[in-house]
């Protein structure tokens, strides 16, 4: 935890917005990867449940790089009448750019990934995803702050105003690490870390729906296109989920009938 959430800032900062969201969509085919390497998932090519998993998890990404790295035409929908007023000072600072940044992306993606596995297995020993996800962000603050300390050790740099920093903080604490990562922990317990990854691409989804309403920004063809092969990629991956637990009834099935 601490690691991926170091790695993916210093990477977002040395890089910019469009090329972090891309590369942290690398997530569910790394833990497709990864998941069969650790046998938590069989690749099962020749049966139609693995093929359709392999085929969801490609669309899937290919969905979100292309929902991130093509604009193409504005889709002609009109304005949202809501706007923030602290959008008209957003300041495009997609200029800055290095080698660094999208590398330290991509090392937070595998290590989501790697927690992924390693949540799934410990599902196994320690059914309790609750308080393993309290131990785990306690001991990801006290790491993080002992790094932030000694790497930035002005005072100011630790302020919360102004207020957008407050809530920021408090957002990012509360709901993506506090709630998201319970709810993350248990749905791996039940479903497998594969079938939570698949669903991080819809993420660029909502982003793209929010930017529109909120921020006023143009919907454009490659974000409509995008979505669309999240979707589809989504839905495959679920339907040979679904095909390989019909499989695997059945071949319970058989076993008790011969024993």
């Amino acid at each position: 935890m601490t690691l991926n959430q170091i790695t993916y800032f210093v990477g977002l900062k040395n890089s910019t917005p469009t090329i972090a969201c891309a590369l942290s969509n690398l997530l569910p085919a790394l833990t497709f990867v990864l998941a069969v390497m650790f046998k938590q998932e069989d690749a099962k090519l020749k049966t139609l449940g693995g093929l359709a998993k392999l085929i969801g998890t490609l669309i899937a990404v290919a969905g979100a790089m292309m929902l991130s790295m093509y604009h193409g035409p504005v889709v002609p929908i009109g304005e949202s009448a809501i706007h923030l007023r602290a959008a008209n000072n957003a300041v495009n600072d997609s200029a800055r750019g290095t080698m660094i940044g999208p590398v330290l992306v991509i090392i937070s993606a595998l290590t989501w990934a790697i927690w992924f596995i390693i949540q799934a297995k410990m599902g196994n020993f320690y059914p309790a995803p609750y308080s393993s996800s309290a131990l785990m962000l306690g001991m990801a603050t006290v790491e993080c702050s002992l790094f932030g300390v000694i790497m930035v050790p002005h005072k100011q740099e630790w302020s919360l105003f102004p207020s957008i920093r407050f809530v920021a903080c408090v957002y990012g604490g509360v709901v993506c690490s506090g709630i998201g990562v319970c709810m993350m922990s248990w749905c791996i317990q039940r479903k497998g870390a594969l079938f939570v990854s698949v669903f991080s691409p819809v993420l660029l989804v909502i982003v793209a729906v929010l930017s529109w309403v909120i921020l006023r920004e143009k919907l454009y063809l490659g974000t409509v296109l995008g979505s669309v092969l999240i979707v589809m990629g989504l839905y495959s991956v679920l339907w040979g989920k679904s095909k390989e637990l019909d499989l695997h009834k059945v071949d319970t099935m058989e076993d008790i009938e011969m024993h």
